[in-house]
């Protein structure tokens, strides 16, 4: 049963240790818990990913959740891109002179090692949008799994200064504040994307053979083809053809 919306401001909900903030994050909106509503954790025991990955979420990292409540469904799949600019934002003004980058559609980049990622849920009720939670993963102090090492990096690796809690303020401010209803990307976000793009170049081999070419305002990773075409995907598993590079 979803509760009615409480006019209570939004708090900051902390665990020292929590299986998933995404899912506490659910279960306090189905309670009425209004937008900006965050869970931070400092460790998760069952953390996960994009296509039901598993996220490796030990003490060190910065792990949070927060309600979202867009007034309607329109650009709802367009979160998580607007979520890893302002993630992405909040990291380079804690940590002047990092360059973080976005990977399409939900992965945060320093130079070539994955700092972080983005998952977005949403909850519907009939054809309606009832909330979005957005999840955030950052890798900041925490030490990388050994079969990630390869294509992993924290924070701490770029700027040791940093810690989850210097972190978190800006984040979660730039969280509240995002208006997500628009169901086009703007030109502001767009060069935004433009300049942060870590795949715009790159030779791919998946989901379609080509060269990665930008992102639309739609959303959807543009793809040349080796015919010239442009090829719009706006889903599947990226697949690099260079083996070298990041996964």
């Amino acid at each position: 049963m979803v509760r009615p919306l409480t006019s209570a401001a939004p708090e900051t909900v902390r665990r020292a240790v929590v299986e998933s903030t995404m899912d506490l994050a659910h279960n306090l909106a189905a309670q009425g818990s209004p937008a900006g509503t965050a869970v931070v954790a400092e460790q998760q025991t069952g953390g996960r990913g994009s296509r039901g990955r598993a996220w490796h979420s030990p003490r060190g990292g910065l792990w949070l959740s927060m309600v979202l409540r867009p007034p309607g469904a329109a650009g709802v799949e367009l979160h998580a891109l607007r979520v890893g600019l302002t993630v992405a934002e909040a990291i380079e003004a804690t940590a002047p002179g990092l360059s973080v980058a976005i990977k399409w559609p939900n992965d945060l980049m320093l130079g070539e090692g994955k700092v972080g990622g983005v998952l977005c849920e949403a909850r519907w009720q009939g054809d309606r949008l009832a909330w979005v939670v957005a999840g955030i993963g950052i890798n900041v102090s925490n030490p990388v799994p050994n079969d990630l090492q390869a294509v992993g990096t924290t924070l701490g690796d770029h700027a040791p200064g940093v810690t989850p809690g210097s972190l978190e303020p800006g984040i979660l401010a730039g969280l509240r504040a995002l208006n997500g209803t628009a169901e086009r990307l703007s030109a502001a976000e767009l060069t935004a994307l433009r300049r942060r793009d870590w795949l715009r170049g790159k030779p791919l081999r998946g989901p379609v053979t080509g060269i990665a070419a930008g992102i639309a305002d739609d959303g959807a990773l543009q793809v040349a083809s080796p015919t010239g075409a442009i090829v719009a995907i706006r889903a599947g598993t990226v697949e690099l053809a260079d083996p070298t590079l990041t996964a």
